[in-house]
């Protein structure tokens, strides 16, 4: 089983899933970025390694195709579940996985042929703090606040779900315009850690269309901990209810705002492919 990988896509947001136990190559910078690239590598939007914890049944590490971490990804851990379910690291259909970002409870939900299709995981609490996004902010919570950039202006609401997100409410959703200005609002000196960014559109007290650039990603179909953010500030500014359900090029996510901010999430994942790293590919990792 040395260096076997398992990719597998939540709504068309696609992980390359390892053992850290049975690679034999470093995991850093370059590796990641090699493995990542869809021309000299295998091609996702990440890696995901297990890993030991003392904190949950199991670790996990979140590396981006940029070679750097997250600290959550909602995506990402369906996709991490399904892995440990399909793969006999555990026989129960609930357990708790350790990240940078906290605890995450998941639990199997539906499956097929034995295999996990539908997974719903705790995303832990939604955090307004700024200084705890983090956000450089003279108010509490960074809310309705404006965001200049080089040519043009956005009202900004700002909030932590284990990484932080930059969400801006928009009447239209334009791919072009977050394809433009993405990279200048992740990289803005006003968040010390870079930030994830979401374009949202109210649709109705249940419904809300985004999208999406990740930070350390740029442009991407769904994102989990993306929609845990959004749903978070549609709550919070009083247009949505509770219960509702994010769209995104990718598909769709079913998320629940408790009273106390904390985050269920409930979505899809299917595998792609399955098999091992050649030996070829081995030599180009150094």
């Amino acid at each position: 089983m040395k260096n076997f990988f398992v990719k597998t896509h939540g709504l068309g947001n696609d992980y390359i899933v390892m053992n850290s136990k049975d690679i034999s190559f470093e995991m850093n910078e370059k590796n990641i970025q090699t493995v990542c690239d869809v021309h000299y590598g295998i091609g996702s939007d990440g890696i995901l390694l297990l890993v030991d914890s003392d904190k949950a049944d199991f670790g996990l590490r979140i590396l981006n195709p940029d070679g750097s971490e997250a600290e959550k990804s909602g995506n990402g851990l369906r996709i991490f579940a399904k892995y440990l379910y399909d793969y006999g690291f555990t026989k129960s259909k609930s357990f708790s996985i350790d990240t940078l970002g906290g605890l995450v409870y998941a639990e199997v939900i539906e499956t097929e042929n034995d295999k996990a299709r539908l997974i719903k995981v705790d995303m832990g609490k939604a955090i307004f703090e700024s200084a705890k996004v983090p956000v450089i902010s003279e108010q509490v919570e960074c809310l309705d606040e404006e965001l200049q950039l080089k040519d043009r202006s956005y009202q900004i609401n700002c909030v932590s779900v284990g990484n932080p997100h930059c969400i801006i409410l928009k009447d239209e959703l334009d791919d072009e315009e977050i394809l433009k200005y993405g990279s200048e609002i992740e990289n803005h000196p006003k968040f010390p850690n870079r930030i994830n960014l979401q374009f949202a559109k109210v649709l109705s007290r249940n419904e809300v269309e985004i999208r999406i650039w990740e930070r350390g990603a740029g442009y991407t179909l769904a994102s989990g901990s993306s929609s845990s953010a959004v749903a978070a500030v549609m709550v919070k500014k009083g247009l949505t209810d509770r219960k509702l359900t994010l769209k995104m090029p990718g598909g769709q996510l079913k998320l629940e705002i408790a009273e106390d901010w904390e985050i269920q999430m409930t979505g899809e994942v299917r595998e792609i492919a399955s098999g091992y790293l050649s030996p070829e590919l081995l030599q180009d990792l150094s």
